[in-house]
């Protein structure tokens, strides 16, 4: 409709573009509950909306079920009190994942956003019984057993008992013609968070412009039992330099091939690569048969798996040993990733592509820790580039995700080239709130009006986004042509993309069915600014 009125004459661009609302995207892009069927059944319960769409599938509980199922034909739901690393062969196997905890930044929520898949977390009212799989919802009489069929309105975050109808998503012809009027008026890059090459070319097709976050740890996800989860695991559990060593070396391949590929998807355009970054804890294998089989790979017993995953326990992990912490304790952990990176990027230039890595350090506080990284990453470089006879340029920049590094700003653009505020972070870190406990109090801040909006979802500006202001201010005060952009959740919301429009964010980057929903947002704010 926006199109058509254009075309006759009715409105200009600029007045369709503000016309179309950028939730509408979101259901172009999704497949949906039918409205007729889902106003006939029931709800059961409702959690936090967490990734939109609708699935209609069967109840299972393990990771293993979800991948019989879908190698059977049949569609299922992941039923899970949260999820880790160990599920994510099960959520990809799955059509929709329902969680009994967690929030809209929690481990379910940004795996699912990711994909596309419909997802809703942090859903109070539902009781898992592992033992007899079993499902109940508080207040609902039935209870559900494997295999039983629920339905997920995941915009609304509405749980049914019963298989519902659904639309597939529309092929609109003018959703380009659309698109491209947006990018016409549009000052704010949009890039797109992907972790391995399908999620690039597919953030390409809806127009990313490059690649805001790699998250290195998330390249090792969702492969078969071959492939290098469980050698992360080896890697993570290791008690000398010597294992670690080994176990980096397996490693390394794994990582210079996802790097290479991705690098390939988007050539000619930026990757931000974000090194390793793991809440070690997630990554500390729960069941027998994995603990058994990281035994046998290590030489050691199960005894001993357990005492190391011990050793790693943190009473808050997200504060805890991961990010440039991890980096700073281990080199040869962030030595394993330049090369990887650098290597490939070698390699790519060889066949004469054309690839833009960008190095990204997590969790900073300090400028001697960039300067601390800086030194080993240049050091691999020349390394690699003696070995390969390729003279290799990269970008080194910082996730700004604490408020002391925010505030320090202009000391921590001495040593980076970009910043990219990580705003999950910030936003936990400023809050106080854990992004995976809120959903037991959330809904009561919001009901009360203690708070407009979850700050996880929409930018908090009044502290948050003021911390992003700062960051920016006084690191361009010190670099003038810093870049600058944002990589949390953020990126992909239309409010909070007005908001970094007017205080001079670069770009933004968000998951790659985000894409175009941030590009209609970006035109919309530089309209409204320019109004």
């Amino acid at each position: 409709m926006a199109v058509d009125m254009v075309d006759e004459g009715l409105i200009d661009e600029k007045t369709a573009i503000l016309r179309v609302a950028p939730a509408q995207l979101d259901e172009v892009l999704h497949p949906i509950l039918d409205p007729a069927s889902e106003k006939k059944a029931e709800v059961l319960a409702q959690g936090l909306p967490a990734s939109p769409g609708g699935a209609v599938g069967q109840i299972v509980f393990t990771s293993e079920d979800a991948i019989k199922y879908s190698n059977a034909g049949k569609k299922c739901i992941l039923v899970r009190e949260e999820t880790s690393p160990e599920d994510i062969d099960g959520m990809h196997a799955s059509v929709g994942i329902l969680t009994e905890r967690g929030g809209m930044t929690s481990h379910a929520a940004l795996v699912a956003r990711g994909w596309g898949k419909c997802c809703i977390v942090g859903c109070d009212a539902l009781k898992i019984n592992f033992k007899d799989r079993t499902v109940s919802f508080e207040g609902i009489k039935k209870t559900f057993k494997e295999g039983d069929f629920l339905s997920l309105n995941g915009a609304k975050g509405l749980v049914y008992g019963s298989a519902i109808d659904t639309m597939d998503a529309s092929e609109n012809p003018l959703f380009a013609r659309f698109m491209s009027m947006c990018d016409k008026y549009r000052k704010l890059g949009v890039r797109t968070n992907a972790d391995t090459p399908e999620d690039a070319a597919r953030a390409l097709k809806f127009g990313a412009q490059g690649i805001g976050l790699f998250r290195i740890e998330h390249m090792f996800y969702g492969r078969n039992s071959e492939t290098p989860l469980s050698k992360l695991r080896k890697m993570i559990l290791c008690d000398t330099d010597e294992e670690r060593k080994a176990a980096l070396a397996e490693l390394e391949p794994f990582m210079k091939a996802a790097v290479k590929e991705t690098l390939r998807v988007m050539d000619g355009k930026p990757v931000v690569f974000r090194l390793l970054d793991p809440p070690l804890h997630e990554f500390v294998p729960k069941g027998e048969d994995k603990k058994k089989e990281l035994a046998k790979e290590l030489g050691v017993s199960v005894k001993e798996i357990e005492k190391r995953g011990e050793s790693l326990h943190e009473v808050n992990p997200m504060m805890g040993h991961r990010g440039v912490r991890l980096h700073v304790s281990f080199p040869l952990i962030a030595e394993t990733q330049y090369r990887a990176i650098f290597t490939a990027t070698a390699e790519l230039q060889k066949e004469g592509m054309h690839p833009h890595p960008e190095i990204m350090i997590p969790v900073t506080i300090s400028a001697r820790e960039l300067s601390f990284q800086r030194a080993i990453c240049d050091k691999i470089k020349a390394e690699v580039e003696a070995a390969t006879q390729q003279f290799l340029e990269y970008q080194f920049g910082t996730m700004i995700e604490i408020p002391r590094a925010a505030l320090t700003a202009d000391r921590m653009a001495r040593a980076a080239e970009f910043f990219s505020f990580g705003t999950n972070d910030l936003t936990q870190m400023t809050f106080g709130f854990s992004r995976d406990d809120i959903g037991t109090f959330m809904g009561d801040y919001l009901g009360n009006k203690i708070l407009d909006a979850d700050p996880f979802q929409t930018i908090d500006t009044k502290a948050v986004g003021q911390l992003v202001k700062i960051g920016v201010d006084k690191g361009r005060s010190r670099r003038e042509n810093l870049m600058c952009g944002i990589c949390g959740e953020h990126g992909g919301d239309p409010k909070s993309i007005e908001f970094f429009n007017t205080i001079g964010i670069d770009y933004v980057s968000c998951s790659p069915f985000r894409v175009p929903i941030a590009r209609l947002a970006a035109a919309q704010a530089e309209i409204k600014q320019n109004a």
